[in-house]
């Protein structure tokens, strides 16, 4: 029998780093000692306590100064006062309030791909889709970025993982559009968008009504997600990797006592949003932010500008154990009687590690 997880440090491919804003340009920030070691290639910021300031993406395939927005339908802005680089543990900031405002607090989820190196695929000389694309795979994790540009036209895109992605998130940079998100739970007749809080629409313009294969995934008619002649497009691609990675679905019960989603691991960071049922806002739990042991009520929501919700809000209540989560409200943000949620989970610790070794629950 194989391994339990191939992933027994799931800091060395994705962390959370907090920090409290100084106001100062060339601010290197830097990874706790303890975390793995390794240069970030997506990195996600939010102003936690500052006013209303958006949610601020960052990859290495695009450039460091090139920035999308989960909660903002506009095209990538080219901003030189926010990142100035990515690091070997970490990255450097300006004095932006949007990333370093004084006495404001921040957290950066970092994502590992392939440190910034990546892999032109010619579509018409590999025969691995059809349209030409750039990617940066991090398989060991399960995670690739993804570039192209749009050719008017629907066709498959190579991914680079070597397994079919369950989750996809895809943003045209040069249009005001949705941030379209493909989950493997609701199927790729539909869709959900992180700038809205709708619930999943049918809608073949997206996905062509075609799951992602092992090399490839489909892009539709519609140009937000293929990119008319000359747009580019970006897409952020993760599959599941045992003890590290988990991307789900769950039926809500309306019950205090709600679901317990086994996952494999002691989550770190998880994102639920309600796909069918009535509409509700995404929202993002971590145990960083909230390390002050369960219930973990202290969500941000990916699709608004809003700050971080505070810990008296129970209706958000959420256990984090050794191998999954565990649904304490009857609330419609995560419960509703009936309604199915969708979910992606990362890892603080793998349940057992490759040697066998269990871990304790929080």
């Amino acid at each position: 029998m194989g391994a339990y997880t191939t992933v027994n440090d799931p800091s060395a491919h994705f962390n959370t780093l907090l920090y409290t804003g100084d106001d100062n340009n060339d601010r290197a920030l830097t990874n706790s000692a303890n975390a793995g070691d390794f240069q970030p290639d997506w990195v996600w910021i939010k102003n936690r306590t500052g006013g209303t300031k958006s949610h601020q993406l960052v990859d290495s395939s695009r450039g460091v100064n090139a920035y999308i927005f989960t909660d903002d339908e506009s095209g990538e802005s080219t901003l030189t006062n926010r990142l100035d680089s990515f690091d070997s543990n970490g990255f450097t900031t300006d004095n932006h309030s949007s990333v370093n405002e004084a006495s404001r607090t921040y957290v950066a989820w970092q994502w590992k791909a392939n440190g910034g190196t990546t892999t032109t695929n010619d579509a018409s000389s590999t025969g691995v889709g059809s349209i030409d694309s750039v990617y940066q795979a991090n398989t060991t994790a399960g995670f690739s970025i993804v570039t192209w540009t749009g050719t008017g036209s629907a066709g498959t895109i190579a991914h680079g993982l070597g397994v079919a992605p369950k989750v996809i998130w895809v943003k045209n940079r040069d249009k005001n559009s949705q941030f379209a998100v493909y989950h493997k739970d609701i199927g790729a007749t539909h869709y959900l968008d992180t700038t809205d809080n709708n619930q999943k629409a049918d809608y073949d313009g997206y996905w062509n009504d075609t799951h992602p294969t092992t090399s490839v995934f489909s892009v539709g008619s519609d140009g937000d997600v293929h990119g008319a002649s000359n747009q580019k497009v970006v897409a952020y691609c993760f599959t599941e990797i045992a003890g590290y990675s988990r991307f789900g679905s769950y039926l809500g019960n309306a019950n205090n006592s709600g679901p317990y989603i086994y996952t494999g691991f002691k989550p770190r960071w998880l994102l639920i949003k309600i796909a069918d049922g009535h509409d509700e806002s995404w929202h993002i739990w971590d145990t960083d932010r909230d390390a002050n042991g369960n219930p973990n009520r202290e969500p941000l929501s990916p699709d608004t500008n809003a700050t971080e919700i505070g810990g008296d809000s129970t209706p958000y209540d959420i256990d984090f154990c050794a191998n999954g989560f565990k649904i304490r409200e009857d609330h419609d943000i995560t419960n509703g009687d009936g309604d199915r949620y969708i979910y992606m989970a990362f890892a603080k610790n793998p349940f057992v590690t490759s040697t066998g070794t269990p871990t304790t629950a929080r």
